[in-house]
């Protein structure tokens, strides 16, 4: 049954996510995928994903203990203070800072964890904002 409401939850939320994507103001210039193209993909994925879930839920789900439920909603907290830190320090460091905790709770040696977030932020950096021209949050070191 849980399968079931998760799948109808994240359903809702990927039409919406779709719905919103489709709002976007875009000036008539702008290649025929635009801004609009990458969230309406992304939300199609979910949805894709939701239906499955709908459709063929696991019969013996199990609930991860209370230790891991909070542990995973400290990560959502942390990926919603992400997106708050993007715009004063810039894209490259809040994901640096991100994907290094993601990566040490992911198990990663906390001594490489920071290597690793450094080598995430400035990798994303260079495919998104150099190779393929989006612009990203400035911090205030310019990148």
């Amino acid at each position: 049954m849980s399968d079931r409401v998760f799948g109808a939850v994240f359903l809702v939320l990927a039409l919406a996510f779709i719905a919103g994507a489709s709002q976007f103001d875009v000036p008539r210039f702008v290649d025929p995928m635009g801004p609009k193209g990458f969230p309406r993909m992304a939300g199609a994925a979910v949805a894709l994903s939701s239906l499955y879930m709908l459709l063929r839920p696991d019969p013996n789900p199990s609930w991860p203990d209370r230790r891991r439920l909070f542990e995973i909603a400290f990560v959502v907290l942390v990926f919603i203070g992400y997106v708050y830190a993007m715009k004063p320090i810039g894209f490259v460091a809040a994901t640096a800072i991100t994907a290094s905790f993601i990566s040490w709770r992911l198990g990663s040696r906390p001594a490489i964890a920071p290597v690793t977030g450094i080598i995430i932020g400035f990798s994303i950096y260079a495919v998104f904002h150099l190779a393929l021209g989006l612009s990203l949050a400035k911090g205030p070191w310019g990148f």
